[in-house]
């Protein structure tokens, strides 16, 4: 990480569970200071900044918030679908930006935050976080140590019971907020699958059936098949109404080995090997997202801003990850296979 005496300030807007995460990583951060917070409901502002320990002002508007000069750095804790407004006003006023996934809940609004992000000349990083999982990471020095040779078929896979037992599922269970299982979570699995195999051209959305009496308001389980700009084929699945543990599933074959998980068979790397290596590591095997990275994340987006070099999940990169989810849901409504890019 690059040392420089620079202090960020930054400003969250929202004031739910994950924002606390961005809190605690900026508070760790020596090269960043929270400045405050702004939400809709002030008091839950302010017990988000004592619950972290940290000292803030608690902005009566995010008007207010973004006219601060103190804040350089804006971190989006909203509801998806404010995403695009904030980021948009957040570009317009010269700030860096930290995006919550997903992006936004359509194309046409991921486009316009593209543009005023572009205008505006500021840096973004979005929070698909997993990529600094650390069996993540190990996985993509594999890939690029080239340890199972070109990838042929890849499998990324969100299953996660998301009901009225877990704190978000009021919200995200909608429409208007949770969009589709894709945008409301499995985006994640679409993010990992671009990030092992590039560019994906193609895709082809099934459904999957739900809990008898389900209140979500769209199909919460799905699976879709994938085609590859070099080629290889895939599958994304993601259940959000499913009776099992939190598992985060990563098959990655091709025509030197094979990657699951964290097991690794490569005979070209280690000879004579007869079954899978098994190292240890940090899987991505949890919803809490007091367990997912976001120290890392916002250590690596500082380091970006003090080497004046973008971050390789800013928002162009994100909205290539957006596009395909797009494409599936509209697969998974018209039955139909969906190229890529969209129109």
């Amino acid at each position: 990480m690059a040392t420089d005496n620079r202090i960020y300030g930054v400003g969250i807007i929202g004031a739910g569970w994950v924002s606390g995460e961005h809190v605690k990583a900026y508070a760790s951060n020596p090269n960043a200071k929270v400045i405050g917070i702004y939400s809709r409901t002030a008091e839950r502002a302010k017990a988000k900044l004592e619950e972290c320990g940290v000292e803030g002002k608690v902005f009566s508007s995010l008007d207010e918030l973004l006219a601060s000069p103190d804040i350089d750095i804006v971190s989006i804790c909203s509801p998806p679908s404010v995403h695009a407004e904030q980021v948009i006003a957040a570009a317009s006023a010269g700030k860096h930006i930290v995006i919550e996934k997903p992006l936004a809940m359509n194309m046409e609004d991921v486009r316009k935050m593209q543009k005023a992000v572009q205008d505006a000349g500021v840096s973004t990083v979005v929070s698909f976080v997993l990529r600094w999982n650390p069996m993540f990471e190990t996985t993509k020095k594999l890939l690029a140590d080239d340890a199972i040779g070109k990838l042929m078929y890849l499998e990324c896979d969100y299953w996660h019971w998301i009901g009225p037992h877990y704190g978000q599922y009021t919200w995200s269970r909608t429409k208007e907020a949770g969009g589709s299982s894709l945008l409301s979570a499995g985006c994640h699995a679409v993010d990992a699958l671009r990030w092992f195999g590039g560019d994906i051209v193609e895709v082809f959305g099934y459904t999957a059936p739900h809990f008898e009496g389900s209140d979500y308001e769209f199909e919460p389980n799905m699976v879709a098949l994938l085609r590859f700009a070099n080629g290889a084929t895939g599958k994304v699945s993601s259940l959000l109404e499913c009776t099992t543990p939190y598992i985060f599933n990563v098959k990655l074959f091709g025509e030197k080995g094979t990657i699951r998980n964290n097991k690794v068979y490569s005979a070209e790397k280690y000879p004579g090997q007869l079954d899978y290596l098994e190292y240890p590591t940090i899987l991505p095997d949890s919803g809490d997202v007091t367990h997912h990275p976001f120290q890392a994340q916002i250590d690596h987006f500082i380091d970006c801003l003090l080497k004046g070099v973008p971050s390789h999940t800013d928002i162009n990169d994100a909205a290539k990850t957006m596009e395909v989810c797009f494409a599936i849901d509209q697969s998974l409504a018209t039955g139909k296979p969906v190229r890529l890019p969209l129109p």
